[in-house]
C-alpha cells in the first residue's frame, strides 16, 4: 500500500522547472503592463497628430498650439521615463523588491527614445534639420546646451544595454559608465529649468525628485541595516 503522508508526486520535469525559476523573479505582466503605460504618451500624440492632418484640421487635442505642445510633452516623457528608471535601485535598497531593477534598462531605453524624438522634432520643424544651426542656437542658449548633453549621456548608455555589450565591458566598467545616467539626469533637469519663463514649481519638482534619488544611493539598503541591527553590540 502506497503511503499516502508523502503526498502527490512532482513529475521531474515540473520540479526540475521549479528549480530554474530564480527567485525574485518579475511577474510576466510587469514589463509588458509597463511598456504600454510609457508608450501611451507617445501614442496619445500619434493620434492626435493622426486627426489633426487626416480627419479634423482644427483639432485641439494636442491644444491650440500642437507643435509646442508636442515638443514640450516629448521632452517631459524623457525626463519621467529617466527619472522613473533612476527611482529602481533606491526603491529596490529601501524595500527589498527585486523585480523593479528588471524595468532599470527598458526605461531608460524608453527616455533615450523620447528624448532623441524630442531633439529630432525641434531640429525638424525649427531649424530645417540643420546641425550647424543647431550649434549656434546651443551657443545663444544655454538650456539647448544642457539638452544636448543630457541626450549625448544617454547615448553610450543606449548603445551599451544589451548582453553582449555588458559581457565586453565586464560588470565594473558597465556600471560605471551607466552612472552617466545621473549626469543626462542632472542636465534634463537644468534644460527643464532654463527653459521655462519665470519661476515655476514644475522643473523644481523634478530637480528635488532627482536630488532625493542621488541622496538615496548612499543610504543602506533594507539587507545592510537588518544585518547591522542583527549584529551584537
Amino acid at each position: 500500500m502506497a503511503d499516502l503522508s508523502e503526498g502527490p508526486r512532482i513529475p521531474g520535469k515540473a520540479r526540475a522547472s521549479a528549480r530554474r525559476l530564480p527567485l525574485n523573479a518579475p511577474p510576466r505582466w510587469l514589463k509588458p503592463a509597463v511598456h504600454a503605460l510609457v508608450a501611451m504618451p507617445g501614442l496619445f500624440l500619434l493620434a492626435g497628430w493622426a486627426e489633426l492632418l487626416f480627419q479634423n484640421p482644427s483639432s485641439l487635442r494636442l491644444s491650440a498650439e500642437p507643435v509646442a505642445y508636442t515638443h514640450n510633452a516629448l521632452g517631459l516623457m524623457a525626463l519621467r521615463t529617466l527619472i522613473a528608471a533612476l527611482a529602481a535601485t533606491p526603491v529596490h535598497r529601501l524595500t527589498g523588491w527585486r523585480p523593479i531593477m528588471s524595468l532599470r534598462r527598458m526605461l531608460g531605453l524608453w527616455a533615450f527614445a523620447y528624448a532623441a524624438v524630442h531633439l529630432g522634432f525641434y531640429l525638424w520643424l525649427e531649424l530645417d534639420l540643420s546641425l550647424a544651426a543647431l550649434w549656434a542656437e546651443a551657443l545663444k542658449k544655454r538650456f539647448i546646451l544642457f539638452g544636448m548633453l543630457g541626450l549625448l549621456a544617454m547615448a553610450p548608455l543606449a548603445a551599451t544595454s544589451t548582453r553582449a555589450a555588458i559581457k565586453a565591458l565586464g560588470g565594473r566598467r558597465w556600471q560605471a559608465l551607466h552612472r552617466l545616467a545621473y549626469v543626462a539626469g542632472i542636465a534634463g533637469c537644468i534644460h527643464f529649468i532654463l527653459r521655462v519663463k519665470g519661476f515655476q514649481l514644475e522643473p523644481w519638482f523634478y530637480a528635488a525628485l532627482l536630488a532625493g534619488l542621488l541622496a538615496m544611493r548612499f543610504m543602506p539598503s533594507r539587507r545592510s541595516a537588518s544585518r547591522a541591527a542583527s549584529q551584537p553590540a
